[in-house]
């Protein structure tokens, strides 16, 4: 019974180490495996402190519950407390039944008496205990897996914006979807006030890259940017600060991140827009698409430390909706062509969703949710970046 070997693969034999000082005690236990030919390599040890420096390789567990250094029930104990899952089954003596009993009680997955065992039991022991384990395992994993997305889920949800909206005359309508769909929560970010004199602000951002990093960045922007709007602070002063700090808040150097921020004054006839090297909004009036120009269109929040940015008035007519995006939604591919979507591309599909859907203006979900639908069809399937979709519509 040399030393173990590395640990086994499935299709190896069970590594059984036998925790057992009595030499004809230990020759038994060989010798009832042997004779039914057991499928395991058996391995001793002496002592208990012997066996916790082998345990890590062990599939199961022999453990006379009589040791030099270990007595009754301490030496499992010792060996439950391990951070490696291990099948134990504890050997008793013929008058100590007891003690297999509180063994099994404490965590041992099995208890045999000896003597009152033959080969057959012994071998259906150690398969069944080490079936049983694995399965224990793999039954604790699931629920710390389903514990874990639980959490993350009900943090990334908590984190997710609830727009303060009053009032019936304006329409608001979001879709949001980080890439492939990996979590609730991506780098883009947007939020929507309405403040007590009926002007609506507006941001949508994008934070370079993806993962939980950037999502963490996109929430400290989109709460900074609440509480600046909150504070009837300037909108070029308000892009000033989330500039600084996202400069003190990015977990590496250069990432930047991109904004829109859109002010509809309260009688809902003129729109101030913001561009922080993001895709400039589509204005919807009837069945056209009317692209703002971008030549007031600044860099990105985190590029340049002396960046400003200035506002582009837009008229709204009678009627009016705003789509505002992230490039998520323009970076996909198109079946049978190199090419990304593009803005072009976007402008004709909500022209035939507007042509076939002449009422959309009555249901403006049914316009986000169909263009997102044909955008994701001319992808093959979901989008990779994360993607934040606004329509804001005039119902006044």
């Amino acid at each position: 019974m040399a030393g173990l070997p590395a640990p086994r693969t499935a299709v190896d034999r069970i590594n059984v180490l036998l925790v057992e000082d009595d030499e004809g005690d230990a020759v038994l236990v060989e010798a009832l495996l042997d004779e039914v030919e057991a499928d395991v390599a058996l391995h001793r040890a002496r002592t208990l402190r012997e066996a916790e420096r082998l345990l890590s390789k062990a599939d199961c567990v022999l453990l006379d519950l009589g040791l030099p250094d270990a007595a009754g029930i301490d030496g499992l104990t010792r060996l439950l407390a391990h951070p490696a899952p291990v099948a134990i089954i504890v050997l008793t003596g013929l008058n100590d039944e007891h003690q297999g009993t509180r063994a099994v009680a404490a965590g041992a997955e099995d208890y045999l008496v000896k003597g009152q065992v033959d080969g057959v039991g012994l071998a259906r022991s150690i398969r069944y205990a080490v079936g049983r384990k694995r399965a224990e395992e793999t039954q604790r994993q699931l629920r710390d897996e389903q514990l874990l997305a639980a959490e993350k889920t009900r943090l990334e949800r908590g984190l997710l914006p609830s727009p303060i909206m009053h009032g019936e005359d304006i329409g608001w309508e979001v879709s949001y979807r980080p890439g492939g769909s990996r979590m609730l929560l991506g780098g883009d970010f947007y939020d929507a006030v309405r403040t007590a004199d009926g002007t609506l602000q507006v941001l949508i951002g994008d934070v370079c890259g993806h993962g939980p990093d950037e999502a963490a960045i996109g929430v400290f922007l989109r709460i900074a940017w609440r509480a600046l709007v909150l504070a009837d602070q300037e909108p070029s002063r308000v892009l000033r600060t989330l500039h600084e700090i996202l400069e003190h808040e990015r977990h590496q150097p250069g990432l930047f991140t991109t904004a829109c921020m859109v002010t509809i004054s309260p009688d809902r006839r003129w729109a101030r827009v913001y561009l922080a090297g993001h895709p400039e909004p589509m204005l919807l009036v009837g069945d056209r698409v009317v692209e703002l120009p971008r030549d007031r269109a600044g860099l990105p929040l985190g590029v340049l430390p002396d960046s400003t940015w200035s506002g582009l008035d837009v008229p709204l007519p009678p009627g009016w909706a705003m789509l505002l995006y992230t490039d998520g939604l323009v970076e996909g591919r198109v079946h049978g062509d190199s090419e990304r979507l593009g803005s072009e591309r976007l402008i004709k599909l909500i022209d035939d969703i507007t042509a076939d859907r002449p009422d959309w203006a009555r249901e403006p979900s049914t316009l986000l949710d169909s263009l997102i639908s044909r955008v994701k069809e001319l992808n093959g399937g979901e989008l990779d970046d994360d993607m934040a979709v606004l329509l804001i519509s005039d119902r006044g």
